[in-house]
């Protein structure tokens, strides 16, 4: 089995499991407790905490950690909207974010919300200026996703956060995508809320996190013994956070290399497929992360191609999270794909096992 599918999740890197192995079994104390094994696992969390924040550029104690990415997105979402709905109940987002997002703030919508949803371009861009133009006296938060999910469309993140940080607008990123494959810096990008998780990195799933910034309060939203500085009650899974850390600290270190890397896999897909005219890639007019090709397959569904080759390499339609959902995505259609195109486009996402003599055989079967 082939496996580019590395924006549904990831294999856990050897090293990461090793380091996350003995707080299990002989580190497994509660990082709440006084004795010396809750100190050990406490030091351990504290020593995660600066990994992730050396990755995208904060102060550890503004790193709070979860059971994954779409729990910190319901925490952001509605922690930020309940603890300022009396300054405004305005909130602007994208149509093409992840239903994570979507689906939190049509909840938000059922409780008084006012929800401004942005078009895209058919590349998947949002106008600076309609986000601009966006901004009301009553608005609160924006929330646009840096990497898209299912196109690797990069959304021009410094210009919006800019535009937040000028009207006094708090601003949202879920970073899924991004987070350890392209540079951060939620102090210069002007982020005050980041969305992040370990299995797309190579870490374990379960386990996630969300960077705060420092002065702003969130509603908690999981009730009990006040842990983490009463944003996020329950006991910490240390493992977990062990690997996250160590995922992120990797991640650092190979960045740029890897980047690289992928992007000449990628690029050596689509521009071979383009000129054989088997293709036509979403989102090429765009700034896009080399890690997903989002592909229109030319002459067949995507679906027949996914089943004729289901033991041989694995792919996608489009987000995991909606594979049970027989629908076309969402993120095609408001980019003004039809349903034709949108049946034919499947996801291809690379990783740090991808090979050159894997992409050749995709290339050799499409």
């Amino acid at each position: 089995m082939i496996y580019l599918d590395y924006a549904s999740t990831t294999p856990v890197n050897k090293e990461i499991l090793d380091v996350m192995l003995p707080y299990f079994s002989t580190i497994y104390g509660n990082a709440s407790s006084t004795h010396e094994l809750g100190d050990l696992a406490d030091k351990a969390i504290v020593e995660s905490q600066l990994n992730i924040a050396n990755l995208i550029g904060s102060n550890k104690e503004e790193i709070y950690f979860t059971s994954g990415a779409t729990e910190s997105i319901n925490l952001a979402l509605k922690g930020a909207y309940l603890e300022n709905k009396e300054k405004g109940n305005h909130i602007i987002t994208l149509k093409t974010e992840h239903k994570a997002i979507l689906d939190t703030c049509l909840y938000l919508e059922s409780i008084g919300a006012d929800v401004t949803y942005l078009d895209v371009d058919k590349d998947g861009h949002i106008s600076i200026d309609s986000f601009k133009n966006a901004i009301k006296d009553t608005t609160i938060l924006a929330c646009v996703m840096y990497v898209n999910n299912e196109t690797g469309v990069i959304q021009d993140i410094n210009a919006i956060g800019n535009i937040c940080f000028e009207n006094d607008v708090l601003f949202m990123s879920d970073a899924t995508q991004a987070y350890g494959k392209i540079p951060i810096d939620v102090e210069n990008q002007n982020i005050d809320l980041l969305c992040f998780n370990a299995h797309k990195i190579y870490g374990p799933k379960g386990v996630g996190g969300l960077y705060i910034r420092n002065g702003l309060k969130l509603q908690m939203q999981i009730h009990g013994g006040g842990h983490q500085n009463k944003m996020r009650s329950g006991t910490l899974n240390t493992p977990g956070i062990v690997g996250l850390g160590r995922a992120s600290k990797i991640a650092k270190m190979n960045m740029e290399e890897e980047y690289s890397r992928i992007r000449g896999l990628r690029n050596l897909l689509e521009n071979t497929l383009i000129e054989q005219r088997k293709i036509k890639v979403n989102g090429i007019n765009n700034k896009r992360t080399p890690y997903i090709s989002s592909i229109q397959l030319l002459g067949h569904e995507a679906d027949d191609f996914i089943l004729r080759n289901r033991n041989k390499i694995a792919v996608a339609t489009g987000s995991a999270c909606n594979s049970e959902i027989i629908e076309p995505s969402h993120v095609l259609k408001a980019m003004s794909l039809d349903k034709k195109e949108c049946d034919s486009t499947i996801r291809v996402s690379y990783g740090s096992r991808t090979t050159l003599s894997e992409i050749e055989y995709l290339i050799s079967i499409i």
